[in-house]
């Protein structure tokens, strides 16, 4: 059962008496003592030993002097840190000499770096960037960008420019429907700035010259990974090279073959991504349009195929022969 006394409902630390209990503490050293009848609704007086018995009478309790309470207070405080002083000191002695020695070895970085949060993962975007000395490599998955994050890349870009440091992005097929895509295209007339486009492509992925990539480290936008090892950035470099040779120029037109039924080279790779098995959500993702749209196509397939059911479907694609045009 719950208590009823004051002291089960009056829990505080010493540094914040409660207002009745300062009131009755100053009370108290004012008068030299106190009633003890006075103080049932601030027990934390006597907790605290704030106040102790009056000798000459059980009834009164007198203050203790608040420069021996404090006193009191202090004196475990100070012990600790004394103690760890010499911890410290101790600490120090022990690895000095290893310092000496790592003094003397060439700088080292940390190869991953886990950047959580949208302003850290920015700031630390921002920084490689202002450093980068000759290209920056972008893949930006996903159908058109909104306008406010094409204004943000125009601004983290135009000292890239100013300098005359090359750039080239990747984008999804989807971004040749959105006008914001072009219309930056048209302020950074003149940059060395170079855009293709893919049908598919891996996740999001910046490259500053041969030093530094960011790479998401989970679904989302909130938590990065910077990647700092020489080999891993080589890596990297190497696949934006691979869908690089493979990719569009975003100002020539995407060749796409119709097949007798119509199908288009859009719905060839959802139908591709079908047989595989993915889910629509799945479809749409990777190849950057929303899921309405992929349905849209999905049921043009179906219609040009004479599918019946989604089962179906999946048997008359792989029957038709459509997919031997993309081998």
């Amino acid at each position: 059962m719950p208590s009823n006394s004051p002291k089960a409902t009056h829990p505080h630390p010493v540094t914040e008496l409660c207002p009745e209990g300062e009131r009755l503490y100053a009370s108290a050293l004012s008068a030299g003592r106190v009633a003890r009848a006075e103080i049932e609704s601030a027990p934390c007086l006597l907790e605290f030993a704030l106040l102790h018995p009056d000798p000459d009478d059980a009834d009164w309790l007198r203050p203790v002097p608040p420069s021996v309470v404090l006193s009191q207070r202090l004196q475990p405080i100070e012990r600790e840190i004394h103690d760890r002083r010499e911890l410290s000191g101790e600490l120090t002695a022990a690895f000095q000499p290893f310092m000496a020695i790592s003094a003397q070895m060439p700088a080292t970085t940390h190869a991953i770096t886990v950047l959580e949060g949208g302003g850290r993962i920015k700031a630390a975007l921002d920084k490689a960037i202002a450093e980068s000395r000759t290209e920056v490599l972008t893949v930006q998955p996903g159908g058109g960008r909104s306008e406010h994050l094409l204004i943000e890349a125009l601004e983290r870009s135009r000292p890239l420019i100013e300098r005359g440091i090359s750039m080239r992005t990747l984008y999804q097929h989807t971004v040749r429907y959105s006008q914001n895509t072009f219309a930056y295209m048209d302020k950074m007339a003149g940059a060395r700035v170079e855009i293709r486009t893919l049908e598919e492509l891996i996740e999001r992925l910046i490259i500053c010259d041969h030093d530094v990539a960011f790479i998401p480290a989970q679904a989302g936008d909130s938590i990065a990974l910077e990647l700092r090892h020489p080999g891993l950035v080589q890596y990297l470099i190497n696949v934006f090279d691979h869908m690089w040779r493979r990719a569009t120029p975003l100002q020539e037109d995407v060749s796409y073959e119709s097949t007798p039924e119509g199908i288009t080279g859009v719905q060839r790779s959802i139908a591709k991504l079908l047989i595989e098995g993915h889910v629509d959500e799945a479809i749409a993702r990777r190849l950057g349009m929303n899921v309405r749209t992929c349905r849209a196509h999905i049921a043009k397939i179906a219609a040009a195929l004479g599918s019946g059911s989604r089962a179906q479907l999946g048997y008359l694609i792989a029957r038709s022969g459509m997919l031997e045009q993309d081998s």
